[in-house]
């Protein structure tokens, strides 16, 4: 691999500018596509196997046109003190809401109006109703001016003094991140600038990796449409795709660096640069594919696309850094290099530079010198930290997760207060069967501990199903609730099913449970394969498998003093405490392994090199930290600078994966892999490097660490150019 690699490198280094070109006609080309496709939806979610998919496909079946699984809305008016909703002047108010909205601008979108005074939706002291209103489509489809209308609905009965909330999906926007993100760029680039000392060397990983985002991002919208892709996949590919995108171009423009201070050609470093870091760079990839396409094992349709959408964004990554990185090096000149640096490199005899001791240097001979303590110290430390997750609790927010400021959240609050909080997550329980079906099971449900009401059946036109729909005492994210879903469907036969919002949430929860631990036994194990093949070793991936689960539960930890328990929650912007979302276990693992394994792969595969070329153990450590400490630091500062630009975001969800990725990257860059790995390296010694001889002869030499390609350009001239070079390269 590292010969093919360096040829690679090496031909678009020579041939920069017909790579260049290629790969600004395909972001040109990916650009048109993205211009004239149709736009991106929300993409169509279910949850395949679950009872609240199933009921939805019933009620889709029997009830066609219910929009069972549109938008909905709640505007909720509140009489001001002393006066009741029921009096002529707030009624009148009330009803010309309804008539807006059933008349209004976007009333083609909506699928229903309830008028509260014929569904009775008064509160029992007259204070508080609400109107309930469902669309045709989700909240991510609605036209602005449906979404308009619905906002400015109750602007007349505000000015007559009623207070006017609006709550549910239908609101439902894409967050805010505010400047979060464009503050996360510029510490990327003050972050390289001051790596590489070079404003060239800096400006590098960024446009390649923005280039790299904009042909899959582009690929993405272009095909969101045909193939019905969500509006956050391309969100999750260009944060994945920025993130691995700059690290990748970082490592081949670190090692070009090293190769021309060791005196080489300019292309020379190019070839050999992409010959060794390249081959990094190319499993580091595999990791995160791995890890993404996992995804499928969660069995959501939307999460699979999503995971396979950013993979192909990790591809054309990993493509990049392999082509058009070393292509721009090319263009680049010198100018890649310090003022300083360039005159003693380039002048006449270009002097190979001596290996000077580092920070990295001096950072891994105070491991070596004290593995124990430091190992110990990392351990405990994340453990420590890791206890909270013992109490992760887990659900999807609703309106009670918003800030006191939104009127999402004041319309909950106002529910609550005047009908109760089970209001805010009634459960809809599809019976598929005749009346006297629906009947029973009404009976039944009312003799429940956890239900505040259940209202009469409404049935079918075909009268053969029915839809009961049943008040919880509680709020919809308690537990008390999740066990009275499970009561009502303990209780019934396949016949009577129980779906909604609130049903909905505890089953995607439940699923996302039950697949984490065949989800990281997949990637892990996968990831540990590949890894052997990389290190051939057994014990340096089992360290990196562990190490990554040691942070990855660490980062889930603080995640629940902060977002769960409330600790520090001001520091971070929480304002309201709750469960953590479902998919950030998952989702956390799938984005922190790939960018845990990077930092792996690049600074145990210089280790790995030295070691193959002659280095005792303890000094292959200092080596690897010497060439390599310094660009992991530099990429996982701007990592945790880019995750923690979303802390700025509206979402308190944005705010809370945010965090997580950010907390996790920093645990597991600076204690993982920067402490704890280099002390069990320095207690293995030539055991960690150990493989079995029959497996060592069973597994294909991938030669990541260049051993091959250093045998065959010792054979020749180094610097040989031209087609018997090639033509050797081939033949060997």
């Amino acid at each position: 691999m590292a010969t093919f690699l360096y040829r690679l490198g090496r031909g678009a280094f020579r041939r920069r500018g017909l790579v260049a070109l290629l790969w600004v006609a395909l972001l040109f080309a990916a650009g048109f596509g993205a211009a004239t496709a149709a736009a991106p939806t929300s993409g169509s979610f279910s949850i395949p196997g679950t009872e609240a998919q199933k009921a939805f496909d019933v009620l889709d079946k029997k009830f066609p046109g219910m929009a069972a699984d549109g938008a909905t809305a709640r505007i909720v008016v509140k009489a001001p003190a002393g006066a009741k909703v029921t009096d002529p002047g707030p009624k009148a108010e009330v009803e010309k809401i309804v008539n807006g909205l059933k008349t209004g601008p976007g009333a083609e979108q909506v699928a229903s109006v309830a008028n509260p005074y014929e569904v009775q939706a008064v509160s029992q002291d007259g204070s508080t109703t609400y109107i309930s209103a469902k669309y045709t489509v989700s909240g991510m489809e609605l036209k602005d001016a449906t979404r308009d209308a619905l906002k400015e609905s109750g602007d007349g009965a505000k000015a007559a003094g009623l207070n006017v909330q609006i709550g549910g999906d239908a609101l439902m926007v894409a967050p805010e991140t505010g400047s979060g993100e464009i503050i996360g760029i510029l510490v990327a680039a003050i972050v390289l600038v001051i790596t590489f000392g070079s404003l060239v060397a800096a400006g590098l990983p960024l446009l390649t990796a923005i280039i790299g985002v904009g042909i899959g991002v582009s690929s993405i919208t272009a095909l969101a449409d045909v193939l019905d892709l969500g509006n956050t996949t391309a969100t999750l590919a260009t944060m994945i795709g920025l993130a691995v995108g700059i690290d990748y171009a970082l490592f081949i423009v670190s090692r070009y660096r090293a190769e021309l201070a060791d005196g080489r050609d300019r292309d020379e470093a190019a070839g050999r640069a992409t010959g060794t870091a390249g081959s990094a760079v190319v499993f580091a990839g595999l990791t995160v594919v791995i890890a993404l396409v996992g995804l499928a094992v969660v069995n959501i349709p939307m999460l699979t696309k999503m995971g396979v959408a950013a993979a192909g964004t990790v591809v054309i990554a990993v493509l990049v850094a392999l082509t058009l990185v070393p292509a721009i090096l090319g263009f680049a000149g010198k100018k890649v290099l310090p003022a300083g640096e360039r005159s003693k490199l380039f002048g006449k005899g270009k002097p190979a530079s001596e290996k000077k001791a580092n920070g990295g240097t001096r950072w891994a001979r105070f491991v070596l010198r004290r593995p124990v303590m430091v190992l110990l110290a990392g351990v405990i430390g994340l453990g420590v930290i890791a206890v909270p997750a013992s109490k992760l609790e887990m659900g999807l927010p609703d309106d009670g997760a918003q800030p006191v400021s939104t009127t999402q959240r004041q319309a909950y609050d106002l529910l609550s207060e005047g009908f109760g909080p089970g209001f805010n997550g009634p459960l809809m329980v599809v019976v598929d069967g005749n009346k006297a079906l629906a009947d029973s099971t009404v009976d039944r449900i009312k003799g429940l501990e956890g239900v505040a009401a259940v209202m009469p059946p409404t049935p079918n036109e075909a009268g053969d199903a029915s839809v009961i729909t049943v008040i919880p005492k509680d709020r919809p994210s308690s537990t008390h609730t999740e066990e009275l879903v499970h009561e009502i469907r303990d209780g019934s036969g396949d016949d009577v099913l129980v779906t909604g919002a609130t049903a909905m949430n505890i089953d995607f929860s439940q699923k996302m449970n039950d697949a984490l631990l065949p989800y990281l036994a997949l990637v892990v194990g996968l990831a540990f394969l590949l890894l052997m093949l990389v290190f051939r070793s057994i014990l340096v991936p089992l360290k990196a498998a562990l190490g990554f689960l040691l942070s990855v539960v660490a980062a889930l930890g603080a995640v629940v003093a902060v977002f769960q328990w409330g600790w520090l929650g001001s520091v971070f912007g929480v304002e309201q405490t709750g469960p953590i979302m479902s998919m950030m276990p998952i989702f956390m693992v799938g984005v922190v392994f790939g960018l845990a394994m990077d930092y792996e792969v690049f600074l145990v595969t210089r280790m790995r090199e030295a070691y193959v070329h002659g280095e005792r153990p303890g000094q292959a450590v200092v080596t690897g930290f010497q060439y390599s400490a310094r660009v992991v630091v530099a990429a996982a500062v701007i990592m945790i600078a880019v995750f923690a630009g979303f802390l700025g975001a509206s979402d308190q969800m944005v705010k809370m994966i945010g965090f997580g990725l950010a907390v996790a990257v920093f645990f597991d860059a600076f204690v993982v892999r920067m402490a704890i790995v280099p002390a069990v390296l320095a207690l293995l010694g030539h055991k960690a490097w150990w493989l079995p001889k029959w497996l060592d002869r069973m597994l294909p030499n991938v030669d990541v660490e260049g051993e091959s390609l250093r045998k065959h350009l010792a054979a020749g001239s180094p610097q040989g150019e031209g087609p018997d070079k090639d033509r050797e390269l081939v033949n060997a």
